[in-house]
């Protein structure tokens, strides 16, 4: 189990790499994490929902997601609240208190899951949330030492370098350990480090005296292999630039699924820029609108923040603009939430450039979803594509409008007779290498470019991103510790 020293230190990205290295060297492996929280979120291929980051893990293993790998989900929909899922399923919005109150039940939803995946996996490399020195929360812990102590498994400190005073974060994270979990801390990595490890050597020496812990390994930063993030804190790590092609999304406050736009970066004539406010747009080919988890709340950000005069503006100039998941609602005429699914019940009108109204309902949909899309926009003939939907909505015509494909109608998607505003539901969009083509030639094309040919396969590219990665991990790790510990 990798476990930190605090949130965002690496915690998901030596879980996947580890989980790579493994499944390389023939190892049956699997990822868990009990509980996590997370805006982020994929559907299962059995239509359950479960934390992105394990879903990459699981790639990285070469499987398919499965629920069981994240029994328990997070969603925050406002301060102190969470929509809490298990194994795959909401079950509703708790405030923090209300969450620790079943924290013996999530336990067993969890131990359940981890002794589940133990009867068909030979390794499983698991992760843990946040930091096992919050102290307190350590007499509810389900996902830290309490989950490694009940798996017997080994567990490993990432610490963050970067972030400065690494050694005392790694050395106060041990002593905040329970005495009865300490035996179960092995070793240590040091993430994120920059320059000539020599001079870190002192340190590690010095650090040996102190705590008689293992320097499993030093992490160099690396800023050349494409990882997905989980926290909507990185998602400025997705940006790209400068390239013929300028795409601006809107980072809302509570922006959810921004991996969505991976693929469009991994095009060499792609700009793509997450942008809050509308003066830091400057001269741009499309907008798009991603996914929220709170969508009223978000579109109110973009009413007060003057987005919706410079959207409608952007539209009337002839420039393309997406929406998806929440941001195809937002573009609509309005949004309805008699139930207050997520956030107080009442109304809001929308951007008013797509003529849909949606109306929110306690039943998420969920779904891995293919479809044959015709629009000229996005494909300029009849492609099969294939993506994830997860929302709450339920989206119906109110106006003319142009489907995106055969039979398709408002409930996936839409788009507005000029042809130039879109949305859909569909997550993953741009994973598909023909449409991703075909939508950044048009770009490409409206301006008065040539279009590309030969673009890459996006799919092969990340398998070479999880290799690099394993490489990366193997090469700056005590590998033979890590695998002794194992019995491998």
């Amino acid at each position: 189990m990798f476990q930190g020293t605090g949130s965002g230190v690496g915690k998901s990205l030596a879980t996947a790499a580890l989980c790579r290295v493994l499944a390389r060297r023939g190892v049956k492996v699997a990822p868990f994490k009990a509980q996590n929280m997370a805006l982020n979120s994929f559907v299962t291929h059995d239509g359950l929902e479960m934390g992105r980051a394990q879903a990459y893990q699981a790639e990285a293993c070469g499987l398919l997601p499965d629920a069981r790998m994240n029994p328990v989900l997070l969603k925050p929909t406002g301060d102190a609240r969470s929509q809490v899922i298990l194994m795959g399923r909401a079950r509703g919005h708790y405030s923090a208190r209300e969450y620790y109150l079943h924290s013996d039940e999530h336990r067993q939803v969890a131990r359940e899951a981890f002794d589940s995946l133990g009867r068909e996996f030979d390794c499983i490399v698991m992760e843990g949330a946040g930091s096992p020195a919050e102290i307190n929360l350590q007499d509810r812990d389900i996902v830290n030492m309490e989950m490694a102590a009940y798996a017997d498994s080994p567990v490993i400190i990432v610490g963050d370098i970067d972030r400065g005073g690494v050694f005392a974060w790694i050395k106060g994270t041990y002593d905040l350990v329970p005495r009865r979990h300490r035996r179960l801390v092995k070793g240590y990595v040091v993430n994120k480090f920059r320059g000539d490890r020599s001079l870190l050597a002192p340190g590690i020496s010095g650090f040996k005296e102190l705590v008689d812990l293992h320097c499993i390994g030093v992490l160099p930063w690396f800023d050349d292999i494409e990882v997905d993030q989980e926290d909507g804190v990185f998602v400025k790590e997705l940006e790209k630039g400068p390239g013929d092609v300028r795409i601006a999304v809107v980072h809302l406050p509570r922006i959810s699924n921004f991996t969505d736009f991976a693929p469009l970066a991994f095009e060499p004539d792609v700009s793509l820029r997450f942008v809050r406010r509308p003066g830091e747009l400057g001269d741009i080919d499309c907008l798009v609108i991603p996914g929220t988890k709170a969508t009223r709340a978000d579109l109110r950000f973009l009413v007060d923040s003057g987005w919706d005069e410079a959207v409608r503006a952007l539209a009337a100039g002839g420039k393309t603009i997406l929406g998806i998941c929440g941001g195809y609602q937002m573009l609509g005429l309005e949004i309805t939430d008699p139930g207050g699914v997520e956030g107080p019940p009442g109304t809001s009108g929308g951007l008013g450039l797509l003529p849909v109204a949606t109306e929110m309902s306690g039943t998420k949909h969920l779904s891995q979803t293919r479809a044959v899309l015709r629009h000229p926009a996005l494909t300029e003939r009849e492609t099969e594509v294939t993506g994830y939907e997860i929302h709450a909505g339920r989206t119906r015509a109110a106006g003319d409008y142009v489907p995106l494909g055969p039979g398709i109608g408002p409930g996936l998607g839409c788009a507005s007779t000029s042809a130039e505003t879109l949305g859909v539901y569909l997550h993953g969009l741009f994973e598909n290498d023909e449409l991703r083509h075909h939508f950044v030639n048009r770009l490409r094309v409206k301006k008065g470019l040539s279009p590309v040919t030969g673009r890459g396969d996006y799919k092969a590219h990340r398998k070479r991103q999880f290799d690099r990665l394993a490489d990366w991990f193997e090469e700056n790790t005590d590998l033979p510790f890590i695998l002794r510990m194992l019995n491998l």
